[in-house]
């Protein structure tokens, strides 16, 4: 393994998501941070949550941040190259693009979600996932403790039985806090020729889960392993006076006329996809809300139905907004209870003192506090593991399949959605 500490490059920062990735410090990168970028609102945006950062109490951070501003940054990047790992988040519209142009003169990349929102943009993805170097796409929610709890207990025949569906449902809200401060976002935000459409978004995130929890050593074969059945979109009306709160703009921009509809944005970010894949029938639902309720947040709830049992992970006021994992047996036992308890014994090393306790028409796992952590801590966790991969010269196990069988689904969705609301 490599021992040398990188020097990170964020290119063009647009989304806070960006900002997240350098929200802890690393023992494997420099503390100088080059940004090449265009001048403007993102980049003060960026650099404002990154100087946070370094000026909380608890845990700063101490990033130098080398600023080089101008419409030319791109080639400027390219000729001065000061780091070969970039990170890339932003317009989903140019992201693609940006990612191949990167990934073509060396650089590994590390770009957030959606890195795709028309469909003539999937030939690029094959290009950059079947060659060196490294690029990756941002999935966080792989690394929650309920989360990954639930996939190996998913894993276990005494404890499961054979999966037979999954059912994935998010709720996002639009005007939320990042980082304990009102989270502001760019007008194109809401472009949908810019940011993309809800199905693609989310969903990505999502489908991604489904293909990690059903993985197995033979790569995806989307032809003859995938097959979609249904897909739908349905806009959020934002009125302009939550526009204006959360872009801080008075007005609705030109670009925004022709989806105004009495007074409101119709953004179309909500989507439901259905599919199957390699047998299992999954449907994915993500949903945007316009403000976080007071004392609330995000939800999410996921369901794995077997032959044996439900396996459920929920997150929303019902659990104190904190995640729960709950596992409902069809023919509830005292050999189930067993084989729950021994399968749990069995995952110590990975799950220390998660325990089963009766509950909630089955079994409720305590997950002590110590497992547990954040979004926004996941973005380093990430990084890391991306890190980990450049260091020991080592890809992920199928990337490039997972990579082109979510976002061709996704996309096919999208066209079968435009095709069912004409």
């Amino acid at each position: 393994m490599g021992t040398d500490k990188h020097t990170l490059v964020v290119v063009n920062p647009g989304h806070f998501h960006a900002a997240l990735t350098l929200r802890l410090p690393h023992p494997r990168l420099e503390e100088d941070v080059h940004v090449y970028a265009e001048d403007g609102p993102d980049l003060e945006r960026f650099l404002a949550i990154v100087e946070s950062f370094n000026a909380r109490e608890s845990n700063p951070t101490h990033w130098r941040l080398h600023v080089h501003r101008g419409e030319d940054y791109l080639q400027r990047l390219i000729a001065e190259r000061p780091g070969r790992l970039a990170i890339v988040a932003g317009r989903n519209d140019a992201k693609m693009a940006l990612i191949e142009r990167l990934h073509a003169v060396g650089m590994a990349v590390l770009a957030d979600k959606p890195w795709v929102i028309r469909s003539d943009q999937l030939d690029a993805v094959r290009r950059v996932c079947n060659a060196p170097p490294l690029a990756m796409d941002v999935m966080t929610e792989r690394h929650e403790v309920s989360v990954r709890a639930m996939k190996a207990l998913m894993q276990c025949e005494e404890v499961m039985g054979s999966l037979l569906a999954l059912s994935l449902e998010s709720v996002h809200h639009l005007y939320k806090q990042v980082n304990g401060r009102p989270l502001v976002r760019p007008a194109w935000y809401f472009d949908v020729d810019a940011q993309g459409e809800g199905i693609g978004d989310v969903n990505t995130h999502l489908a991604d889960l489904v293909q990690w929890m059903t993985e197995s050593d033979v790569p995806l074969d989307f032809a003859r392993e995938v097959e979609l059945t249904a897909a739908r979109q349905w806009p959020t009306a934002v009125p302009l006076d939550v526009f204006q709160r959360i872009t801080g703009l008075a007005a609705f921009p030109e670009t925004l006329s022709r989806r105004i509809d009495a007074g409101a944005l119709q953004y179309l970010c909500n989507a439901s996809v259905r599919y199957r894949m390699r047998g299992v029938a999954v449907e994915l639902e993500t949903r945007w809300d316009l403000a976080i309720p007071r004392g609330g947040g995000d939800t999410h709830r996921f369901m794995a139905r077997g032959t044996r049992a439900e396996i459920e992970v929920r997150l929303d006021a019902s659990t104190g907004f904190r995640s729960k994992l709950t596992v409902r047996p069809h023919e509830p036992s005292a050999s189930y209870s067993a084989a729950l308890a021994q399968a749990l014994a069995s995952m110590q090393n990975r799950f220390p003192g998660v325990v089963a306790q009766p509950g909630d028409g089955g079994f409720r796992l305590a997950i002590p506090e110590a497992l547990r952590s954040t979004h926004e801590e996941h973005f380093a966790v990430v990084l890391d593991e991306f890190i980990d991969h450049l260091d020991r010269q080592a890809r992920p196990p199928n990337v490039c399949p997972d990579l082109l069988t979510k976002y061709t689904l996704l996309q096919q969705a999208r066209d079968r959605s435009h095709a069912a609301a004409a």
